[in-house]
């Protein structure tokens, strides 16, 4: 990959809460780096036609996104220009998964506490199927 500048997608870029656009592909956290800010930008419009917030366009030095996805435990993708998809993930980089997750609140303690009660939820449905069956033992 040349090393320079990339364009990565940006929710809420310069504020206190920016975060950063990224996929989950087959349990790891992928960041984009488009090297065509066209790519990236029509990358954006498919979100927005899913109903996902758009994020915008920030162009960046590669190496520090490779640095921050490093540090994270992230995974950054290189996305060339006129990159053609050899298999499903390659899809994924040009064009979003049909299913998003809810970025409106993406800080660590919201996602736990989403997922705890995703948990409960779960846990509570269970404990009542089984409840049910012991019942109809008795």
């Amino acid at each position: 990959m040349n090393q320079g500048i990339v364009h990565v997608l940006l929710f809420e870029a310069r504020t206190d809460n920016e975060g950063i656009h990224s996929l989950e592909v087959q349990g790891k956290t992928v960041v984009l780096m488009f090297e065509n800010k066209d790519d990236a930008e029509r990358y954006c419009g498919l979100l927005e036609a899913q109903d996902f917030p758009k994020p915008s366009v920030e162009p960046i030095e590669s190496e520090e996104i490779i640095k921050f996805c490093l540090e994270a435990g992230y995974e950054a993708k290189h996305v060339p220009k006129g990159f053609i998809p050899e298999n499903e993930e390659d899809r994924l980089m040009l064009a979003p998964p049909e299913l998003n997750r809810d970025v409106s609140n993406w800080s660590d303690e919201d996602i736990k506490t989403n997922q705890d009660e995703k948990y409960e939820n779960l846990a509570s449905d269970k404990l009542d199927e089984i409840r049910k069956k012991l019942e109809g033992l008795i």
